[in-house]
């Protein structure tokens, strides 16, 4: 350890029956993989505890089909058959002397039951949040005993299964027991609605037969919103969600402490700083005797030791850094600070839950592929021959593979064309609220200046012909792409024609310094955060703005990443004009033509030149020049070259990180048709036997 600066992180604490070895504690967290891929769950969650996590903790998990939230992946308890796939999760963290967390999640009229078909429930009857044409019954006296009976069964199935912490959950609006703490929510009239007493006597009886169930060996935690952030219409941190702490103060074992829903717990860094929750959360450890445990996108160890110290927190809670960083603590412990792989918030991890896909990072492209492709976030084969490589280009893509290639022991060479490495991780952090992604070029340069076997080469324009007399056994290239700018996307696959190229900009001129004048239309066909980056940009230069997009919101993928209504709101605070649900289909004249994207029927808006934010070229032409080449390449001794990164398929920063890092792991394996990864497949026998 660093002296003994961060020697309070690593001191025990007290949970209930149980004892913690230091105060790093992980959160529930999604993952998209759960029940239905629990060994990839496992692997992932092992790793944290490998790492040092004191506390690591699944993510919600389902006590009764009567709260389904299928398709989204989460872990289940419903019957005894569950215990078998959460023990193997609880067996994982135990090996390295954590404790397990499990989060029993019922999620009323949020949970659609598009699986179990059950009709969903509530305090009161609701639609569903989603916009399924389904609505919630509320529930009756004898709904309230079931489930209190379903989630004492399920406390117990957790326990048989291993877990030391069993949770109950009333956060994020997800939960019917926050529903009925919700005035906003629980319009009752009986003892269960009405007065916050009334409305907190569910999580009572919850927490009370929880520990009656369990409470004998397991530390039972609540997790709470303390602030909904709608006001007085809500549970706030200075009203009720205070009272609410004050009234049941010793009563859990743990307090974990949220604000807001989902979207704010995990707020993207563009919208919220480090430890952006203090405010609401710091009265909690001064009405209760128990540990207290909330989030705020740490990466700060000093920001840690503060929380403690200052007597906000007794356990630094975390979702984000822990997928970025699995062996943050034990980084820390070992004074190798710059070793840290720093959470961006980018919330690329939130998207793979909402798309239903395993957990994937831009900073740890091992997260999620733990156990699919056995590959570990600190540990990377040795190297298997004394081959050469050269990687030229030094983006996203280009600097992983060449920091793991280096640190698999090859020679390799970084041939970067300009003067500066990053690529779009340089440029894209300069923009409005992304400066925290520059971590991805920060980490990386960091760790080359640790490889000696790794040499850069700045302002290094590499042609084929130059390739192929420089004498390397393999060849990667990560020469990048650039947005195009003929319209080209979802709504207009062809060119779009009659365009003045005078007047037509990318955000890569933006980034570049290149500057519109006059009215600006932004015609977002990309849908991810760019379009509204670069509007956000131009607005703040002055520029009258005028965002164009053919989908009905302003970058609509970013409901994924748990962005979207805060871009939106942004642009709209700024002064820019959104015109949703229209294509751009012409330009001239000091007019944008618009078209309406159901009807066709078009109409012009004034405008001196357009942005044009829809796709990506990549830049290929070496590639394909090598590949033109034959029996040159072969003859230069080259074994292979190959495209990663955008310059192989534009797409996300995690993506490309990715790419990069595969290419390192994976390139002297042959050629197979098998499946790259791992599958938790059921087997069902011979298929005549269904017959």
């Amino acid at each position: 350890m660093n002296g003994s600066r961060y020697d309070i992180l690593f001191e025990p604490v007290q949970i209930g029956p149980v004892t913690a070895k230091n105060r790093f504690y992980q959160v529930p967290h999604c993952n998209g993989m759960g029940h239905r891929a629990p060994s990839g769950m496992a692997a992932m969650r092992r790793v944290k505890a490998e790492g040092g996590w004191a506390v690591v903790c699944t993510e919600v998990c389902e006590i009764h089909p009567s709260a389904d939230i299928s398709p989204h992946n989460e872990a289940r308890l419903w019957d005894d058959r569950d215990i078998p796939a959460l023990a193997r999760a609880a067996d994982a963290i135990h090996e390295f002397d954590s404790l397990a967390g499990v989060e029993l999640g019922h999620h009323g009229f949020r949970a659609q039951n598009r699986i179990s078909r059950e009709i969903p429930l509530g305090p009161s009857s609701h639609t569903v949040v989603s916009y399924d044409p389904v609505q919630s019954r509320a529930m009756d006296k004898e709904d309230i005993r079931n489930l209190r009976r379903w989630h004492a069964a399920a406390a117990r199935r957790a326990k048989q299964a291993g877990f030391d912490l069993i949770y109950v959950y009333a956060a994020h609006g997800l939960t019917t027991p926050m529903q009925f703490l919700s005035r906003r929510y629980n319009q009752r009239t009986d003892e269960y609605g009405g007065s916050l007493e009334n409305r907190a006597r569910l999580l009572r009886e919850l927490i009370e037969e929880t520990k009656d169930a369990v409470g004998d060996t397991c530390a039972v935690p609540v997790r709470i919103c303390v602030d909904e952030l709608v006001g007085p219409a809500g549970l706030c941190s200075d009203g009720e969600g205070r009272d609410l702490i004050e009234m049941l103060a010793d009563l859990p074992d743990l307090w974990d402490v949220t604000v807001g829903d989902w979207s704010n717990d995990s707020r993207p860094s563009r919208f919220g700083e480090e430890a952006v929750h203090e405010d609401y959360v710091s009265f909690v450890k001064q009405v209760t005797s128990k540990p207290v445990v909330s989030v705020g996108r740490f990466t700060s160890p000093d920001t840690m030791v503060s929380q403690v110290r200052r007597g906000v927190l007794d356990m630094v809670g975390a979702a984000r850094p822990s997928i970025a960083d699995p062996y943050l603590p034990n980084k820390i412990k070992e004074g190798r600070l710059d070793d840290i792989r720093e959470c961006i918030g980018c919330n690329i991890c939130a998207a793979a839950d909402n798309t239903y896909t395993p957990i994937r990072c831009t900073q740890n492209p091992t997260m999620g592929e733990e156990w699919r492709r056995n590959w570990h976030p600190e540990l990377i084969p040795a190297r298997e021959s004394q081959d050469r490589v050269l990687v030229v280009g030094a983006g996203p893509a280009g600097l992983e593979c060449a920091v793991s290639l280096g640190k698999r022991g090859y020679e390799v060479a970084l041939a970067e064309a300009t003067t500066e490495l990053g690529g779009r991780v340089l440029r894209e952090p300069l923009l409005p609220g992304l400066s925290a992604w520059g971590r991805v070029r920060d980490y990386r340069l960091g760790q080359l200046h640790q490889l000696a076997n790794v040499e850069i080469y700045m302002d290094s324009h590499m042609s084929a012909d130059e390739i192929l007399g420089a004498e390397f056994d393999r060849v990667v290239l990560a020469t990048g792409s650039s947005w195009r700018r003929d319209g080209v996307a979802r709504y207009h696959r062809t060119p779009l024609a009659g365009l003045d190229e005078k007047v037509i900009y990318t955000p890569d001129d933006i980034m570049a310094g290149r500057i519109p004048t006059g009215p600006t239309v932004v015609f977002d066909d990309d849908h991810y955060y760019m379009g509204g980056v670069i509007a956000e940009k131009l607005r703040d230069l002055g520029l009258d703005v005028t965002l164009v997009t053919p989908a009905p919101v302003v970058s609509g993928w970013t409901a994924n990443t748990l962005e979207q209504p805060r871009i939106q709101k942004r642009l709209l605070d700024k002064g820019v004009t959104i015109v949703a649900n229209q294509g751009l289909v012409g330009f001239s004249d000091q007019s944008a033509k618009l078209a309406c994207a159901f009807t066709g029927r078009e109409t012009t808006i004034e405008a001196n030149s357009v942005v044009m934010v829809t796709s990506r070229t990549s830049h290929d032409s070496v590639y394909n020049a090598l590949a033109a080449m034959g029996d040159q390449v072969r003859d230069a001794g080259i074994k292979s070259f190959s495209r990663i990164g955008d310059s192989l398929a534009p797409g996300t920063i995690a993506a490309a990180v990715f790419s990069g890092h595969r290419y390192a792991r994976e390139f002297e394996k042959p050629e197979s048709d098998e499946v790259p990864f791992l599958r938790e497949v059921s087997e069902l026998g011979p298929w005549s036997a269904r017959n």
